[in-house]
């Protein structure tokens, strides 16, 4: 009976000690649960856009409370950034608390490409490259081209990349080509893709593979990055939706694999949400930070 009572008031001692040290914890605002580890992610801001329509500020603001590293746009035109000189989208974004990396911007070539105003092609693309130094940014990025029909529309875009990719390079900034899945169909028995990796200079056209439109286009990005080593120096790392949710992208092989690729930035892109866009952006961004796979950082 002795033993029976001396253990009870070593059990009820116990637990008032734990209870006393959760009321000390509660009182101090801290948590049992760990940080999470810092990670160089970087969001198009593509995800946000209508938010970024209703409220530029607040919404990087909220950008930068999820945590992301930086930011890739896609809202230039006429020299300005969402409407603001690039003097103030840059200030907008490093006020922030964010680094500006890239752009997506492009001025596609005629229809019949034999028929382009070269002249006019390349003061569009002088005003661009300016306001994009002007911005801050390391990555100017071609998002799309209209689909080619002919070997020789193929060629004279392979032309055309190595031409603006000189041009950015002179600038102090790096080119680059972004997919979507039609670059995967043949042409005269030659993937479009594979055609745009064998027919450009590697010192002037960097690829931005767009990991989702990949697997999209009947590829993996594995097969690619052993194939062409080195020359997918950003990846878009996309899903259906949320990061993770749809089970088609071995997220866990890309970057399993992605010190064959060259890739020093991954950039997140939600385009489809089942939540509100910056919920679906903070899902996104919470998959990689847990998924152990995902180093801290592949620029260093």
């Amino acid at each position: 009976m002795k033993k029976q009572s001396l253990l009870l008031i070593v059990v009820l001692f116990s637990g008032l000690v734990a209870l006393a040290g959760c009321n000390q914890q509660a009182k101090s605002g801290e948590s049992n649960e760990r940080p999470k580890q810092k990670k160089d992610l970087y969001l198009q801001l593509y995800s946000v856009r209508d938010d970024i329509k209703a409220d530029f500020p607040g919404t990087i603001a909220k950008v930068a409370e999820i945590g992301f590293t930086g930011v890739e746009a896609a809202g230039y035109a006429d020299g300005k950034f969402y409407g603001l000189t690039p003097e103030e989208f840059k200030k907008a974004i490093e006020g922030a608390g964010m680094q500006v990396l890239s752009s997506h911007v492009g001025r596609p070539l005629a229809e019949k490409t034999a028929d382009t105003n070269w002249e006019e092609i390349w003061q569009w693309w002088d005003t661009a490259i300016q306001a994009h130094k002007a911005a801050g940014m390391k990555y100017v990025i071609v998002p799309w081209i209209p689909a080619p029909k002919t070997l020789d529309d193929v060629k004279a875009y392979a032309d055309y990349f190595n031409q603006i990719g000189e041009k950015v390079n002179a600038a102090g900034m790096r080119f680059g080509y972004h997919n979507h899945n039609f670059e995967f169909q043949e042409i005269e028995g030659q993937p479009i893709y594979d055609y745009f990796l064998q027919n450009t200079d590697p010192k002037k056209v960097f690829f931005q593979m767009d990991v989702y439109w990949v697997n999209r286009g009947g590829k993996t990005p594995v097969e690619y990055f052993k194939k062409y080593p080195g020359r997918f120096e950003i990846l878009h790392i996309k899903d259906e939706k949320e990061l993770g949710q749809s089970g088609a992208v071995g997220f866990d092989a890309i970057f399993n694999h992605i010190a064959e690729a060259g890739t020093k930035y991954n950039v997140v892109e939600v385009e489809r949400y089942d939540y509100t866009p910056l919920e679906s952006v903070k899902m996104s961004y919470d998959y990689l930070i847990d998924s152990p796979f995902v180093k801290e950082s592949y620029s260093k």
